[in-house]
């Protein structure tokens, strides 16, 4: 996720966080069900469950109820250092429903803006109550549905993967006890500073309250992101960040990349965005558009490799929408100087930083194959929403740089004014907002996606392909890139434009590329 300093988007009911286990509330995972997908053997549903991040639960002596932090501020008595912090202070379970809007049915999550105090939530998704899902998405897709018809100009519901460690922290950092089961050892591109607890100790030095209930410390902490989906109402991004270091890793000082140093750092905060407003194409997300955000609809995203194998370098990442029964491509850039693609390479994010004036140090801390190796060594899937107080997310979907004239290629992202987005504005005007996110899917390319029913699918099934402007690519003719050219039930032509080729990706779904 892009932002331009500390993250402080949440206000935190009771703004208390910790890493030993407490015994006052019982955790009690919400259930999500979701699915691995294979060519041959079609989708099978795991019981999964999701976790609540350890930044927003309630911190206080391991004896009694005494909190450990209260307002934006530490208590010192129990908290001197940071290691007698971590052994001070347990960290609870949490009342997902009744203290921060967050209930499951089935597949589905939902997720509230404002419940009650708290504002915004992020979840993570577990394999067992002790373990995080972990993903290894090269050669892969990744698909999700989606109603985000309830988050207006300033909200973000985003969906990413970060390379956490699987269990937690608590095998690396034995002052960690609480791991994965109380949502423990975040880590992101962006190197945050507000996350209470780090490898296991307390990021108390140095820290500094920067708002009612949240604050910074000396310490960051870093590691790889693949937004698969930052979005709302208005606009949509999906965006790989890349670290040069594998897994979290403790930041401080210049590695942290802050301020000034923004591109010094140890991990690339800008990232590659792929937002089809920002790439010339003003209609074709949104609220009655070519991908109608005021319905549900169905996210693809593809990590296409070298030879696609698991094994091969990542090249390309790939985006489809599945809406009404039809697939949809992914728009195409329409900027001078970057070449009509829709889907996120090496090349098009050269093209991009370019044309946009901005520097790639995305390509200078490795790019894709970066990325890739992240992929390869896992990754966990993280669901939030959430407002922003460092930039009102104008990023995503205003006018970005605010000091830059909107005509200039890059600036607009999307149609909010730049006014939007003031965190005291949103959560006063918009506090019943609220994301859906349902039906998560994970497999061989190909496999995740059926277009029989409206705006979801959990397997392979017959396919209408359609273009960025809803234009149908059967019928007579050619097949343009990345439509489809073949599988069972596929009547349309099998013939590829110039110079792409029909590739079978299954018994039921081949495309041209």
């Amino acid at each position: 996720m892009f932002r331009t300093s500390v993250l402080v988007a949440f206000s935190l009911l009771a703004s208390v966080y910790g890493q030993q286990v407490g015994t006052q509330q019982a955790e009690n995972h919400p259930k999500l069900t979701s699915q691995h997908c294979t060519k041959s053997g079609g989708c099978t549903a795991a019981q999964t469950s999701v976790v609540l991040d350890s930044n927003w639960r309630w911190l206080h002596t391991t004896s009694g109820y005494t909190n450990c932090y209260t307002g934006n501020a530490w208590d010192a008595s129990l908290c001197p250092d940071p290691a007698a912090c971590a052994q001070n202070c347990a960290l609870d379970g949490a009342d997902y429903s009744g203290t921060y809007g967050i209930t499951s049915s089935g597949d589905a999550l939902t997720l509230k803006f404002v419940t009650g105090s708290n504002v915004g939530s992020r979840v993570y998704l577990l394999q067992d109550d002790s373990t995080y899902q972990l993903f290894k998405l090269k050669n892969q897709e990744f698909t999700f549905d989606v109603d985000m018809s309830n988050l207006p100009c300033g909200l973000n519901g985003a969906v990413y993967f970060v390379e956490m460690d699987k269990d937690g922290g608590t095998s690396k950092f034995p002052n960690n006890k609480a791991g994965a089961k109380y949502g423990t050892g975040y880590c992101d591109s962006q190197c945050p500073h507000d996350i209470k607890f780090i490898n296991g100790e307390a990021n108390i030095l140095g820290w500094n309250g920067t708002s009612t209930n949240s604050g910074a410390g000396q310490y960051g902490t870093c590691c790889s992101e693949m937004d698969i989906w930052e979005a709302n109402v208005n606009a949509a991004a999906y965006t790989p960040h890349v670290c040069t270091a594998n897994g979290l890793t403790r930041c401080s000082g210049t590695q942290c990349g802050d301020g000034d140093n923004r591109y010094g750092g140890i991990c690339d905060k800008d990232g590659c965005d792929f937002n089809s407003f920002r790439m010339g194409d003003q209609t074709f997300l949104g609220k009655g558009l070519t991908v109608d955000t005021g319905r549900k609809f169905t996210i693809v995203t593809q990590f296409v490799t070298a030879d696609n194998t698991t094994s091969g370098a990542l090249t390309e990442i790939r985006r489809l929408y599945v809406q009404d029964g039809r697939v949809i491509q992914n728009s195409n850039v329409n900027i001078a100087g970057i070449d009509p693609v829709n889907s996120i390479s090496n090349n098009f994010c050269a093209q991009q930083k370019q044309v946009f004036g901005d520097q790639n140090y995305f390509a200078t801390l490795g790019g894709l194959t970066k990325m890739g190796q992240a992929l390869d060594n896992g990754m966990v899937l993280a669901l939030s929403v959430w407002d922003d107080y460092a930039a009102q997310m104008l990023w995503l979907d205003s006018s970005y740089p605010t000091d830059k004239d909107s005509s200039l290629p890059g600036v607009k992202r999307g149609p909010c004014p730049t006014t939007s987005g003031v965190p005291a504005d949103v959560e006063s005007q918009s506090p019943n907002a609220s994301v859906v996110y349902s039906n998560i899917r994970y497999g061989d390319i190909g496999s995740t996606y059926s277009t029989t029913g409206s705006g979801g699918g959990g397997g392979p099934g017959t396919t209408t392909v359609s273009s960025p402007g809803g234009t149908p690519t059967g019928g007579a003719g050619t097949v343009a890139q990345w439509g489809q050219c073949g599988g069972i039930g596929y009547s349309g032509p099998t013939a590829c434009v110039s110079p792409y080729t029909c590739h079978v990706l299954n018994d039921y779904y081949s495309q041209c590329y």
